[in-house]
């Protein structure tokens, strides 16, 4: 099955394409085999991670930076990491829709993905279909996520561009930037620039970067773009930034390092998830349990326990 999809999804077939994403989305048997072979066809695209607080416009953004990268002749997909519902752990999936007017072009992909209360709003599913992307040789691949503050940072672990959003008139969105978001960004982006307050808006996050003094030592200067969604306006201007930085990225030798990091990072959260597997079918999810009860009414310490655990483990 995964070789008549990987050879038809590498040719452009885009049911393959979207059968194989849910199939990976779901941990269906042998995926992670089939993603093993789609990782050797990779890294081409340009992978850039959209994040900024609810109602900043970000889906809005996308769809006008994807007509203008489709300007330009690329192939570009996008994933909607979606909401997941505390009460019934479906997503909201509404991306989707507000995208339809550009899901019709041949070149362009969409597909919404729940977090599933991931941290940092992103799908442990995510990386995993940016994989199958890249190798259905897409030249960009563009993440819009969940908004949720300082945990937003997990998306540095997926791309190599991160554009922050914010609008005028959110002066303490803007303060909660110095909490995380910050120093992630690589281009920022003041949507609704129509709005009164556009031009403090862009003040007040230059004086945020000139006192972060570990940007000053940067070679790379994250520009501050103002668009209007609604009409597109400095949407070509976004584009150019972002094609500035992944040139820079390439020159200066940092997309190497930076896809070393983004390496790293996804080995040791298989080998987290390997090792919880391995508790979960050696210790047991109702002792684990019981062990937890013990250590936080004081009749156990994390260390004993944690020691007990992995002699039973044989770590």
């Amino acid at each position: 099955m995964y070789d008549d999809l990987i050879t038809r999804l590498t040719a452009g077939d885009r049911r393959a394409l979207a059968r194989m994403v849910s199939l990976i989305e779901n941990g269906a048997p042998g995926s992670q085999e089939a993603l093993a072979r789609l990782h050797a066809l990779g890294g081409h695209a340009h992978i850039i991670g959209v994040t900024g607080s609810p109602g900043a416009g970000k889906s809005t953004l996308v769809m006008q930076l994807v007509r203008e990268l489709r300007r330009r002749a690329a192939r570009v997909a996008i994933i909607a990491v979606d909401p997941t519902s505390p009460f019934t752990g479906g997503a909201i999936l509404g991306d989707r829709i507000r995208m339809q007017d550009i899901g019709g072009d041949p070149n362009v992909y969409i597909r919404s993905m729940a977090s599933r209360g991931s941290v940092g709003g992103l799908s442990s599913a995510t990386r995993d279909a940016v994989r199958v992307l890249d190798a259905a040789a897409f030249d960009h691949i563009i993440i819009e996520t969940v908004g949720a503050g300082q945990a937003e940072v997990e998306i540095v672990r997926a791309a190599q561009s991160i554009v922050v959003v914010t609008v005028p008139g959110m002066g303490d969105d803007i303060q909660a930037l110095k909490a995380g978001i910050l120093e992630i960004a690589d281009c920022f982006c003041v949507n609704k620039a129509d709005r009164p307050g556009a031009d403090g808006a862009v003040a007040e996050l230059r004086m945020l970067l000139s006192l972060d003094t570990g940007r000053d030592k940067a070679a790379w200067k994250p520009p501050i773009v103002k668009t209007i969604a609604a009409t597109g306006e400095g949407v070509p201007a976004l584009a150019d930034a972002l094609a500035n930085h992944i040139a820079f990225l390439r020159a200066s030798g940092q997309l190497v390092e930076r896809g070393e990091r983004q390496a790293r990072s996804e080995i040791l959260a298989l080998l987290y998830q390997a090792l919880l597997a391995r508790v979960d079918a050696t210790i047991g999810p109702d002792r684990f349990a019981a062990v937890v009860r013990e250590v936080a009414a004081r009749e156990n310490d994390p260390y004993s326990a944690a020691r007990a655990m992995e002699q039973q483990l044989g770590l």
